[in-house]
């Protein structure tokens, strides 16, 4: 996971090219926006933090930051 490329994905991209890209990685195909990654794994872990954090924001109204906070400690939990 890097976090500036997740950034550079939230900033850049809207959410309904982020779910198409989701759901073209899951397929195996190239996703129509390009996606920071070395492999297929990281790639959808990007899009899926990205389409995360922007759904945070919107429901929450939180900033960019403070969203990609509680993600990264979300991950850290599942790990934990």
């Amino acid at each position: 996971m890097h976090i500036p490329s997740i950034k550079k994905l939230v900033e850049q991209i809207a959410l309904s090219e982020l779910r198409a890209a989701e759901e073209a990685i899951l397929e195996e195909q190239t996703p129509g926006i390009d996606v920071p990654g070395e492999d297929e794994g990281e790639q959808l872990t990007h899009v899926i933090a990205a389409i995360w954090i922007k759904e945070d924001m919107e429901s929450t109204g939180r900033e960019l930051k403070e969203s990609l906070r509680e993600y990264t400690k979300k991950v850290r939990k599942s790990i934990d």
